[in-house]
C-alpha cells in the first residue's frame, strides 16, 4: 500500500512525480525478492495535486497522470490495482476513478477501488449510531457501491449520494 499524501501546496506534477519514484522503487525490490507478480494486488493513490494547491486537479487530470505513472512502473504482469481515496470525497473518487477507466492508452489492469472513508463516509453520516436510521444508512451505502461499480466500467456519470457525498475526508497530517 504505498501512498503519496496529499499533504501540501504541490501541483499534479510533483505528486506524479513522487509517485513515479515509490512505484518505480516498490517493483524494484519485488523483482530482486522473486515475487510472482501476478499474486499481486497494487493499493496506491490516485495522482493528484496537493491538498493547498493553488490549482487543485480535475477528474480527467488526476486520470491522466496516474493513468501514464502506472504506465511507466508497474508491470503488466499485475493483475489488478485497487486504488485508495486519498481524502477526497466520495464523489471526487467516484469521478476520479471514472476518468481513470475512461483515460486512453493501454491499461492491463483491472483499476478498481478500495476505498475506506470514500465508500463509508456518507453511510456512517445517515446511520448516526441509531438502530431506526440503518435501512437508510444501507441505502447509502448501496448508492456509493452503485456508483463505485459504474466507475470501475468507465461509466459513473456523477450525481449518486446527495450533500453527503461531496463532503471532503481528507484530515491534514493523516497517519495510519
Amino acid at each position: 500500500e504505498p501512498e503519496v499524501l496529499m499533504d501540501g501546496d504541490f501541483p499534479i506534477e510533483v505528486a506524479a512525480a513522487a509517485t513515479e519514484k515509490v512505484l518505480a522503487a516498490v517493483y524494484k525490490a519485488l523483482s530482486d525478492h522473486h515475487v510472482m507478480l501476478e499474486g499481486t494486488l497494487l493499493k496506491p493513490n490516485m495522482v493528484r495535486s496537493g491538498s493547498e494547491s493553488a490549482s487543485p486537479a480535475d477528474a480527467n487530470q488526476i486520470a491522466l497522470a496516474t493513468v501514464r505513472v502506472l504506465q511507466h512502473t508497474v508491470p503488466c504482469a499485475v493483475p489488478g490495482i485497487t486504488f485508495l481515496s486519498g481524502g477526497m470525497s466520495e464523489e471526487e473518487a467516484s469521478l476520479a476513478l471514472n476518468a481513470i477507466n475512461q483515460a486512453p492508452g493501454p491499461r492491463p489492469w483491472s483499476l478498481t477501488f478500495s476505498y475506506g472513508r470514500a465508500l463509508q463516509q456518507s453511510c456512517l453520516k445517515a446511520w448516526k449510531g441509531e438502530d431506526a436510521n440503518v435501512p437508510q444508512a444501507q441505502a447509502v451505502l448501496m448508492a456509493r457501491a452503485q456508483a463505485n461499480s459504474l466507475a470501475n466500467l468507465g461509466k459513473y456519470a456523477g450525481g449518486a449520494g446527495g450533500e453527503a457525498s461531496t463532503a471532503s475526508s481528507f484530515v491534514k497530517g493523516y497517519v495510519y
